[in-house]
């Protein structure tokens, strides 16, 4: 007999699956295309935080699951024997003028208090970062300890692993037994819309590029919206793009060639690199544009896990603990943000 059916093994569905089967629960996992065969088998894997201005209930949510991410990964580690990447390295962005100079020191005064002294916002110098750093017009840079890389699919095997060591395997099909979690992505978000006669969300394509570029135990870099992580396996990850509008959801096109050479613009070091892997997907980003968690309306035993457009590892580690709290305890400490309501 199961007690929770996962529907689909994405990064929240594999989340809340080994979660809920490490307190004691029996799962079942379901996914015809298999273990992160969308979003969540990109190549970036940025853990970042919201800047610490104009705090909130998600980006006090974001900042709680950044912190549970080391104990998290560890503990998937140790069980399955796989290794996510994960690393909490820091990550750097450029200061290129007074008034973001003056902002990012403001920042890092409220960061002491709303990071509970648990990480820093600091404003530092070209020269005291070293040579991995972008190009500054002030000579300055924002360095924060809080921001964290994983290599998603390498997170996703690991989840894979351990829940095996559970006893869990990923099926392609099979009837729901207990109560249902449906993970599914871009594709989920539109069924859940069609089935309420009204959008929910939408998907957003992103392409991102796998150099083999051995950087080291660095920082990642953000400029311009461009971002730059160096993995543990010796590779470099860049991206993304954001696009509304596209014809193949899965193609790369000239614009992953221009992420690319702006990359390669921004930091000279990286010319010669070969590129790897070029990657492209669809990234579910709900109408609230904060995860989507909770019970599926009119749908009793069903629930929503969906909508982690861009920080979706970043939130796994909560959005999995407030999903098992819910489902097997009863308790829900759901962010009125997050919840399914908040969408439709």
């Amino acid at each position: 007999m199961t007690d929770v059916t996962v529907r689909g093994a994405g990064i929240f569905g594999l989340s809340i699956a080994w979660v809920c089967a490490r307190r004691g629960a029996r799962v079942r996992m379901i996914d015809p295309f298999g273990p992160g065969a969308g979003a969540s088998g990109g190549v970036v894997g940025a853990l970042a935080p919201h800047v610490p201005e104009n705090w909130n209930d998600k980006k006090a949510f974001q900042l709680d699951s950044l912190l549970m991410a080391e104990p998290f990964w560890q503990d998937v580690q140790a069980t399955g024997g796989v290794s996510a990447g994960y690393g909490r390295t820091g990550r750097v962005q450029p200061i290129n003028d007074s008034h973001a100079l003056d902002l990012a020191r403001q920042r890092g005064e409220n960061a002491k208090d709303l990071w509970r002294g648990q990480a820093l916002w600091q404003v530092r110098s070209l020269d005291d970062i070293g040579h991995w750093s972008p190009p500054s017009a002030t000579g300055m840079v924002i360095h924060d300890t809080l921001s964290a890389r994983i290599h998603p699919r390498r997170a996703c095997s690991a989840l894979v692993a351990a829940l095996a060591a559970l006893g869990v395997q990923i099926e392609t099909e099979a009837r729901d037994q207990g109560v249902v979690i449906h993970a599914t992505g871009a594709a989920g978000l539109a069924g859940l819309g069609a089935a309420l006669g009204k959008p929910v969300g939408n998907a957003v394509k992103g392409q991102a590029a796998l150099l083999r570029f051995d950087a080291g135990n660095v920082p990642q870099l953000f400029v311009d919206g461009l971002h730059l992580i160096p993995h543990a396996d010796g590779t470099l990850a860049i991206g993304s793009t954001s696009e509304r509008e596209y014809q193949h959801p899965t193609a790369t096109d000239a614009q992953l060639d221009t992420v690319i050479e702006r990359a390669m613009a921004l930091l000279p070091i990286l010319h010669g690199a070969p590129v790897i892997e070029r990657w492209a997907g669809l990234r579910p980003r709900a109408r609230s544009r904060a995860p989507m968690l909770g019970p599926w309306p009119g749908r009793a035993g069903h629930y929503i896990a969906n909508g982690g457009f861009k920080i979706g590892f970043g939130m796994a580690p909560g959005i999995a603990q407030v999903m098992a709290d819910l489902i097997l305890d009863g308790h829900d400490a759901i962010p009125a943000d997050f919840r399914v309501e908040a969408s439709i």
